[in-house]
């Protein structure tokens, strides 16, 4: 029997792992609380580092296209003394390449990397009981033999062990 997997979160963190999963060929089913993909502005840019968001594009296959879209803004700073303009320091990176990316194209990314029916939307979640169900904010229920927390600051995942 084919085991049922949830992500919760359709940020960067829940789509990357389930593009992950799924190039792994593993079934799985990415719910969010957001009612479509465009409900809202997605916020400003992200860095992606060599050793974090990179790798984990790379595991996603797709590393190639992110790098078509990021931005290698701000990899340098200098300080000027405010009075006299005087360069105080002057900071080249440490080779430690973080491109800059719009949050918008991330996601939008990595929504069109994941096989169609994927992300549930308008699926946002109350509570994760120990053994796997899921308690939704319209009171319905579902069961998934493992639930992968990428619902963010307030994880309603983290909390896992209350009574559904």
């Amino acid at each position: 029997m084919t085991p049922r997997i949830a992500v919760v979160g359709a940020g960067p963190g829940g789509l990357t792992c389930a593009r992950v999963l799924q190039m792994n060929h593993v079934d799985v089913t990415v719910l969010e609380q957001e009612q479509a993909p465009d409900s809202r502005a997605q916020g400003g840019s992200l860095d992606l580092h060599a050793d974090s968001g990179q790798v984990a594009l790379k595991a996603a296959g797709l590393y190639d296209q992110f790098m078509a879209l990021a931005r290698p803004e701000g990899q340098e700073s200098r300080l000027v003394d405010p009075v006299t303009a005087e360069l105080v320091r002057h900071e080249m990176p440490d080779g430690d390449f973080k491109p800059e990316i719009d949050r918008g194209q991330l996601r939008t990314l990595l929504l069109d990397s994941l096989a169609e029916g994927t992300v549930q939307w308008g699926r946002a979640v109350r509570a994760v009981g120990p053994t796997g169900e899921i308690l939704f904010a319209d009171n319905t229920k579902n069961r998934y033999d493992l639930v992968i927390g990428a619902d963010g600051a307030w994880s309603r995942v983290r909390a896992a062990g209350q009574t559904v």
